[in-house]
């Protein structure tokens, strides 16, 4: 079968076309006819680094997926041959060794990771949902149980997992602020529904949470960007607040004990990592098609390009001037 492969890991790292074995069904999995991937940002950090989950090269990357049913293994029972799929299913190392990922004709995947694919949607906004969705769904439902009646804060609020989280959270009737750094992405960020818009570019924590909360910090602050951005989400939070956060960098927690806070961290890929909790991610994922259909959530996709061009669509990602996800169809 035709897939696109890296032998490297690398900053000069490149995408290849190259002709590799189709895989063999195993049971409690299914053959998947890849019609289209996505991009995330840690797809492009393994690219450019082994970061210790990188499967051995030559390597198929790109871990969400959208395509047709090929084959049913033993022991699965909720697809049949011709469903159309969905998830976040490989292109890693798992517990039993790599998971070819979906830049390739047909993929390997375990069933519990997979769901049907929103009834209304083509392959291209199905491939954009699982991974972000999926992050954003365990980090303000499964931890930080955001309602009615909570303001929130998410950072980043047209990022990946921000656009999702924004329209999760105003599904269960929260009020939503996020951060944006410039006025498009304040519009977008609007019509995805965000009560309230900061430009953390020209309003500091102290200002913007004096304004929005009498100063007295958000319910729940969603920080989806991580590395030092922890520090001003602990700024923001009110006493005995929640913090959800995905890849922060810890340097003091004096702050917390001083507001008493509590402080969550989601790692949405240890299911695939560790073969455990698996059937959460396509029960989770069944669910993101119902609402789907309901019109009530909707990814933002940037562009739309061949898979013969994974190699631009990483540089779109690098280069950070884009709104939406960067998708990639097997044409």
């Amino acid at each position: 079968m035709k897939a696109y492969i890296v032998n490297e890991y690398s900053e000069a790292a490149k995408f290849q076309q190259a002709d590799i074995a189709e895989p063999t069904l195993k049971p409690g999995h299914v053959l998947i006819q890849v019609k289209a991937t996505s991009l995330n940002p840690v797809d492009n950090k393994m690219l450019r680094a082994d970061l210790g989950i990188n499967t051995p090269t030559p390597a198929v990357m790109h871990m969400d997926v959208s395509g047709v049913v090929l084959e049913v293994g033993q022991g699965v029972t909720k697809f049949r041959k011709g469903d159309k799929v969905y998830g976040c299913a490989g292109g890693l190392m798992g517990p039993d060794g790599p998971i070819q990922g979906a830049l390739a004709d047909v993929m390997l995947a375990d069933a519990d990771l997979l769901a049907h694919m929103p009834a209304t949607a083509s392959f291209a906004q199905a491939a954009a949902l699982p991974l972000v969705t999926i992050t954003a769904w365990e980090c303000i439902y499964d931890k930080a149980n955001v309602q009615e009646g909570k303001h929130i804060l998410i950072h980043a609020g047209t990022g990946g997992v921000g656009h999702m989280a924004i329209q999760l959270a105003k599904l269960r009737g929260a009020t939503v602020s996020t951060t944006v750094s410039d006025d498009i992405k304040a519009k977008v960020a609007t019509q995805l529904g965000a009560d309230n818009i900061i430009n953390y570019k020209t309003e500091t924590v102290d200002s913007y949470v004096a304004r929005l909360t009498d100063g007295k910090g958000f319910d729940i602050v969603y920080d989806t960007v991580g590395d030092d951005n922890i520090d001003r989400s602990l700024e923001a939070v009110k006493v005995w607040g929640e913090v959800v956060a995905v890849n922060p960098r810890m340097q003091d927690l004096k702050l917390m004990h001083a507001k008493s806070l509590t402080l969550h961290f989601v790692l949405m890929l240890l299911p695939l990592l560790t073969g455990e909790k698996r059937a959460h991610h396509g029960l989770l994922l069944s669910e993101v098609a119902r609402f789907f259909d309901q019109g009530a959530l909707k990814p933002l996709i940037h562009e739309v390009l061949p898979f013969s061009e994974v190699n631009r669509a990483h540089r779109i990602l690098e280069l950070s001037d884009h709104i939406g996800k960067i998708v990639l169809e097997n044409r």
